[in-house]
């Protein structure tokens, strides 16, 4: 099933693949859909990714979680990354049909927790391939508090803890994450400096 609004968040994502693949681009849960209609919550500006009203009553459970885990992902990313992928979006859709549909198709390949790390938005989706060994799978409790601390990193810091989430045992994972975590901010730096040193 493929509705105008699946259609238009593939082309978002689809679109941070352009770029990426050009050179470059340059939680809490919203109020529900109202289920009868599929429109959005009058007190929560609609984004153009949700714009359009979704047949809501013809989707199952499955489909529906969907709909809100991009909406709930589309409201935690900030202006500045909606901006950047709006504009991607103009330059996607600028591409001629076939390169269109060879980046679609090269999207749809991928493997899904990849291509679901691209809700993260541009800057987090380009290092998320080689962040998920440490961040892919975050306990519930966690998960505001770890976007935090990825959001807050720089990219060159990004890049570090990729390398260190790539080289980290599987068995280790949950308590570097957890160390990471409890340090200021301020402290971050030199910690990353000191774990890329082993």
């Amino acid at each position: 099933m493929t509705s105008k609004p699946r259609a238009r968040l593939r082309c978002l994502l689809l679109t941070c693949l352009a770029a990426l693949s050009t050179g470059g681009i340059a939680q809490d849960l919203p109020a529900p859909l109202d289920e009868t209609t599929g429109a959005l919550p009058a007190t929560s500006p609609a984004p153009p990714i949700l714009a359009l009203p979704l047949p809501w009553a013809g989707l199952d459970e499955a489909a529906r979680a969907d709909v809100r885990a991009r909406y709930a992902a589309w409201r935690g990313l900030s202006d500045a990354e909606r901006s950047r992928i709006r504009q991607a979006q103009a330059r996607m859709a600028a591409l001629p049909p076939d390169q269109q549909q060879a980046l679609q198709t090269r999207f749809e390949t991928m493997d899904r927790l990849h291509r679901d790390g691209w809700r993260l938005g541009p800057a987090l989706g380009r290092q998320y391939p080689a962040l998920q060994p440490l961040f892919g799978y975050v306990p519930v409790q966690q998960r505001a508090q770890v976007l935090d601390l990825l959001r807050a990193l720089d990219t060159e810091q990004l890049e570090q803890l990729a390398v260190i989430s790539q080289r980290s045992a599987p068995q280790d994972r949950p308590a570097l994450r957890d160390e990471l975590l409890s340090l200021a901010p301020g402290a971050r730096a030199s910690w990353l400096r000191a774990h890329l040193a082993r």
